[in-house]
């Protein structure tokens, strides 16, 4: 008997170590549970930050795309102006002479041509003889002429870029194929 009593004592004593054993093994994954929610938080806290950093940045390019077509032509606004103030000055002389008006138009085109420059407006001005370029002239007539077919023979009205990009074709006459 003392023998199934040193066993069940054995038994009885192994008992609560393995109680230990798992009342550690689930102190540990509560720690770990614990641990795991607690980033899962923080990612979440990161998570949200990032999204509403992305809408601010959405926010703020969809209002600089807006302030930037309504304020498109400040420059070109503000380059004008000199301009219109000229003409306006011009108008108010009350016996101006011919000198007097050619030298103020002379100075007003040299403002408009300044303000054309300054934001990249150019003007076509193609030349007699120029290979005619449909990209950037406008054939409004084919005359005979004694230069090679398809080239230019007069100039009727300039042509003006922004930038790259076409404002108005030249209109030209274009020299007929012989």
């Amino acid at each position: 008997m003392q023998e199934e009593n040193k066993e069940a004592s054995a038994a009885a004593e192994e008992l609560p170590d393995g109680a230990n054993t798992e009342a550690s093994a689930e102190s540990g994954l509560e720690e770990q549970l614990s641990a795991t929610e607690a980033k899962l938080a923080e990612m979440h806290d990161a998570f949200m930050r990032a999204k509403a950093e992305g809408e601010n940045i959405r926010r703020r390019a969809q209002e600089d795309v807006s302030k930037a077509h309504k304020f498109a032509i400040e420059s070109f606004a503000e380059a004008m102006v000199p301009v219109r103030d000229s003409l306006e000055m011009a108008l108010k002389v009350e016996t101006p002479s011919i000198e007097s008006l050619k030298e103020g138009v002379e100075m007003t085109l040299k403002q408009l041509t300044s303000a054309f420059e300054k934001n990249r407006l150019v003007e076509i001005m193609p030349v007699q003889g120029d290979k005619l370029d449909p990209n950037k002239h406008q054939a409004v007539a084919v005359v005979p002429a004694e230069q090679e077919a398809n080239t230019v023979v007069n100039v009727l009205q300039k042509g003006y870029m922004i930038a790259d990009r076409l404002l108005r074709p030249a209109i030209v006459t274009a020299a007929q194929a012989k």
